[in-house]
């Protein structure tokens, strides 16, 4: 953790006017802009503790920090994103004159093992997204707790949303009224570099949002709010909101397996490519810049298909 106390004013700027620049120029996404910002300002508090700042940096000073980063027990996936961050950050420092040369043109990124997405089965994926419907009373019962049946209702559109249109889930937080257009059962979604792309809603998810529009959302939504999901505290529903009951409900419906939000992104592309669909179409859906990130969920399906055949072919 990096405390911005520790480091000196003039570094402090420095990383605040790079955030500002993929913020407000290059419009990444505030996750990402968060990360780079965290990286950079964990660099600077090491080159502040030796001494010196992110304009003397040189190249041995560099890799005497991942040295110690991997020392320290960091993941390899980290120090990889870490590298990146130095990367990105030296380019525009560079070209913006904060400092004479790029120290990190040679610093090289460690391998990473890519591990292929976790992904549910047909049957596991429609049992949890059918699982709220498990908390709402029975009809007519006077019994059953209202905020509960109200919660449920919010859960199954966001599982129908998760699943059935795969959306990530910072895009679920993120959405408003206005993005819904159930009559010709589309969302719009604002992902990634600000980046807004269509996707169609599923029978079930249309069914589901109707149902939260109509008897859940009006319960938990102060006036005149336009997010479209809310906590049980009445605020708009934040990402740390859907991955706890998600991985709730994936705990109750599929006991010993760790289920994500992202889980139900990796099903619904997966599932899609299996049906045949187009990767290119999935591309767009998912709303990857690139169909090499697409292409991993082909790597998935292969991989299943093996599994069938060797479970299945007596000579296999």
């Amino acid at each position: 953790m990096v405390h911005r106390d520790a480091l000196p004013p003039s570094e402090l700027h420095l990383v605040d006017t790079f955030a500002d620049h993929l913020q407000l120029e290059r419009r990444l996404s505030p996750h990402t802009v968060a990360a780079y910002r965290r990286d950079v300002a964990q660099l600077a508090t090491f080159l502040t503790r030796g001494g010196s700042c992110l304009a003397e940096a040189t190249y041995p000073v560099l890799r005497r920090y991942l040295a110690q980063q991997h020392t320290l027990g960091y993941a390899r996936a980290s120090i990889a994103r870490g590298v990146a961050s130095i990367h990105t950050f030296y380019r525009w420092a560079t070209a913006e004159g904060h400092v004479a040369a790029d120290p990190s043109l040679l610093l090289g990124r460690p391998k990473v093992v890519h591990r292929l997405p976790t992904v549910l089965k047909v049957r596991e994926a429609d049992g949890l997204v059918d699982s709220p419907t498990l908390r709402q009373a029975p009809e007519g019962e006077r019994d059953g707790d209202p905020l509960e049946r109200v919660l449920s209702l919010r859960d199954a559109a966001v599982l129908e949303l998760l699943y059935g249109s795969g959306l990530r889930v910072g895009e679920v937080a993120g959405l408003t009224l206005e993005r819904i257009d159930l009559a010709r059962a589309r969302v719009l979604v604002f992902g990634k570099g600000s980046k807004e792309r269509e996707v169609p809603l599923s029978d079930p998810a249309a069914t589901a949002l109707d149902a939260w529009l109509r008897d859940g959302r009006p319960a938990l939504a102060p006036e005149g709010a336009d997010a479209l999901f809310f906590n049980r505290r009445r605020r708009p529903m934040g990402e740390r909101d859907v991955r706890r009951f998600v991985e709730r409900y994936g705990r109750t419906s599929l006991p010993g397996r760790h289920v994500t939000p992202h889980t139900l992104r990796h099903s619904f592309a997966t599932h899609l490519l299996e049906g045949g669909a187009d990767i290119r179409a999935v591309q767009e859906l998912l709303g990857h810049a690139s169909v090499a990130t697409t292409q991993r969920y082909t790597h998935v399906s292969r991989a299943r298909l093996f599994e069938a055949y060797e479970r299945s072919h007596p000579r296999a």
